[in-house]
């Protein structure tokens, strides 16, 4: 399965679009073959999916299916950059990371698989949460660097207001990110409590909620 583990910019590689070539434009004949190839990669793994059977093969229906949608991500982003591109190639990338983690739960049972789901769930929120921020941070920066720019031989006050207000959307982001963060791993520091009973699930809440803050 490892020759499946592609992605857009490996596949554009291969299409002989060097480095340099890289930093320029994707041409349309260049962008139509870098979608024939994730369609045809991606039919490659679908066939390989089925000779397997049970989870084994959900499983790697996911992983070929995360693949594809990752690939399909990072090609856009490379033929049309820009920072909305890239934050959809890390949405991309945590929701094929999910789905394959969420399959594989299947195989376990019980509160193992359950706390095994709501990790899946806390890893997902965690690569989102920092997806957005990242965003949040770029598009301020690009906001105060063009303010800057304008503000160039006006007044030297404007360009700084412009960068403190940059730092301060960036902060607010990153706060919500690890705000967002922090109520995932309370949901499977809670999750990993109902495995016990009586006192011993009433200790294990409590601890939960105060090293979490939680009220």
């Amino acid at each position: 399965m490892n020759k499946l583990n592609i992605n857009a910019i490996a596949l554009a590689i291969s299409l002989a679009f060097s480095a340099g070539a890289m930093a320029q434009t994707m041409s349309k004949d260049q962008y139509k073959s870098g979608k024939d190839g994730i369609a045809s990669e991606y039919k490659s793994a679908k066939a390989e999916c089925a000779s397997l059977a049970g989870n084994a093969k959900d499983t790697c229906k996911a992983e070929a299916s995360g693949r594809e949608k990752v690939a399909k991500a990072e090609l856009e982003a490379t033929y049309k950059p820009s920072e909305n591109a890239s934050y959809k190639v890390r949405l991309a990338m945590a929701e094929a990371d999910y789905s394959v983690a969420r399959e594989k739960c299947d195989d376990k049972a019980g509160n193992v698989k359950d706390v095994c789901v709501i990790q899946a769930k806390a890893a997902a929120v965690a690569a989102k949460a920092d997806a957005k921020a990242h965003k949040k941070t770029a598009d301020a920066n690009a906001t105060a660097d063009d303010k800057s720019d304008k503000a160039q031989g006006v007044a030297d006050g404007k360009t700084f207001k412009a960068q403190n207000k940059a730092n301060e959307i960036s902060a607010a982001a990153r706060k919500d990110a690890a705000l967002d963060k922090r109520d995932a791993d309370y949901a499977v520091a809670k999750e990993k409590c109902d495995a016990f009973a009586r006192d011993a699930k009433s200790n294990c809440m409590n601890e939960a909620k105060a090293r979490f803050g939680k009220s």
